[in-house]
């Protein structure tokens, strides 16, 4: 997967996390281009709980590589509602496949303008050409 990788099913942060509208609630997860900045992943820890509400912009977990340690980021306020729980076990899946099976958590958004509030696709390829990229 090329960190050129960008999904246009999806709005976008600032902080290359992804948010995917699906059935009501929103998917979220981190961007192709995150998972090139982070290398290999070894520990995905999410600070959250189902049941639990995130805020936008606020830390819900980190991400640990060979590299760094990072804060993830709510790109949207909301109910947590599921825990992608496959990435205990088996957090290389987000290098594997970031957009999908790699996602984090699904959250039932208290605020649906936020999404839209994101970067678009268009907007997000912008962002990573100033990042060098």
């Amino acid at each position: 997967m090329s960190s050129n990788d960008v999904r246009s099913d999806r709005r976008y942060s600032k902080d290359h996390e992804w948010a995917k509208e699906e059935n009501g609630r929103v998917l979220v997860g981190i961007t192709a281009y995150a998972v090139e900045l982070l290398g290999d992943i070894t520990l995905v820890n999410l600070d959250v709980k189902v049941g639990e509400t995130v805020t936008q912009g606020k830390a819900f977990g980190t991400i640990e590589s060979v590299k760094s340690l990072s804060d993830l980021f709510a790109p949207v306020s909301g109910k947590v509602v599921q825990i992608n729980q496959l990435l205990e076990q088996q957090p290389e899946k987000v290098n594997e496949d970031c957009y999908d099976l790699g996602w984090m958590i699904a959250v039932e958004p208290s605020d649906p303008n936020e999404l839209n509030g994101l970067l678009d696709v268009t907007a997000y390829t912008e962002l990573l050409k100033t990042a060098g990229h």
